[in-house]
């Protein structure tokens, strides 16, 4: 069984520098990058729903996201971008080139997520 993963965590998995809302979350998902990067073609289903990133996340209440309105968004974006439809199975890597193809090399990224508390990351990335 693949692993459920939001879209717009695959851009935020190209600039995660272990910052986060804590330390139990900055452990999570740096264990999670590190999973799927060890099998990079690993099946995962995207979906616009709470993934195996949101589990340690503080604005996850019961499994739904307080920000729920804001990161469908980005989720929704990322799939249009990339031409994926929402339920998808599609191996890791794969998806991690989509993205970085996509989204992050043509500059979409700012307009997908320019709004997100942890823009200042990805901006000073010469990857964004």
């Amino acid at each position: 069984m693949s692993k459920i993963l939001r879209p717009h965590h695959g851009m935020c998995f190209q600039f995660y520098e272990g910052k986060g809302y804590s330390e139990d979350f900055t452990d999570h998902m740096g264990r999670i990058i590190y999973e799927m990067e060890e099998d990079p073609a690993q099946l995962i289903t995207l979906k616009v729903e709470t993934d195996i990133v949101c589990k340690n996340c503080p604005n996850n209440e019961s499994g739904i996201c307080t920000s729920q309105e804001k990161v469908r968004k980005y989720d929704n974006e990322v799939l249009k971008a990339c031409g994926i439809s929402n339920g998808t199975e599609i191996k890791y890597k794969d998806f991690i080139s989509t993205v970085k193809t996509k989204i992050i090399d043509t500059g979409l990224r700012a307009e997908i997520c320019g709004d997100c508390g942890w823009n200042y990351i990805c901006e000073k990335s010469n990857k964004a």
